[in-house]
């Protein structure tokens, strides 16, 4: 199955007619989509309610992304947050159930890849849970062929991202079970919407994997996200 979906769930006014009119924001946008992150847990915990309520909104055949906190990526860099692991494990898993999809793990750019730190590390979280695991990191170190090695290991992949900040970055690497692409919006990040020709390329790159594949929209500030993520999924309908 190709999921589609955006970080969050906003649905744009300009979009809204593609939803149905009645529910939840996230039953209106789990009526089109079959895939969202979670990209608040970067941040902070949720009440279990929350997490209840979510799970609820959404189909059987409905699955969440959960971003792993940024005190474990950011803070600890990786390193002796094995209380951090278990807690937030122990949550999402809890939480969502079922319906909990791949866990995603964002580097900052300052991190170079340390096979040690990062050999630990992925074992440390495969060790706690089955689900998939991508990671997107930010820095030029990470996309050698000893650090790809690294994620097939542990069944890591390596989210495809754009814009791409080093050669490699654009295409999916590390585990290619699941390729998983993370799209920001470019050339402003966070904003810019992407035409018809871009998004043909990435319905191509989707066709070419016989398995299930990820595409996230993060070009949520200026609303594009919805916008193409509907588009990419009427592309790769037709």
């Amino acid at each position: 199955m190709v999921r589609i979906g955006t970080a969050g769930w906003t649905i744009p006014r300009f979009v809204a007619g593609a939803f149905p009119a009645e529910g939840t924001g996230l039953e209106r946008y789990a009526a089109r989509f079959r895939a969202a992150e979670i990209n608040s847990t970067f941040y902070r915990s949720h009440k279990p309610s929350t997490w209840v309520r979510w799970r609820e909104a959404v189909p059987a055949d409905f699955r969440f992304a959960a971003k792993v906190p940024k005190t474990i990526t950011h803070g600890a860099k990786l390193i002796g947050c094995e209380a951090l692991l278990d807690a937030f494990v122990t949550e999402v898993s809890e939480g969502l159930g079922e319906k909990l999809g791949p866990l995603l793990v964002q580097l900052p750019p300052s991190l170079a890849f340390d096979a040690e730190v990062a050999g630990a590390f992925f074992a440390a979280l495969r060790r706690r849970s089955d689900h998939a695991i991508v990671c997107e990191p930010r820095h030029a170190t990470w996309f050698g062929p000893e650090a790809d090695a690294l994620l097939v290991t542990h069944r890591v992949a390596r989210a495809a991202a754009d814009p791409a900040r080093h050669p490699g970055a654009e295409a999916p690497g590390g585990w290619r079970e699941l390729p998983y692409w993370r799209l920001h919006g470019s050339p402003r990040m966070y904003y810019s919407s992407y035409d018809d020709a871009f998004l043909g390329d990435v319905a191509a790159a989707v066709r070419a994997h016989d398995g299930a594949a990820w595409v996230i929209f993060d070009n949520t500030t200026s609303g594009a996200a919805a916008a193409n993520a509907l588009q990419l999924s009427r592309m790769l309908r037709g």
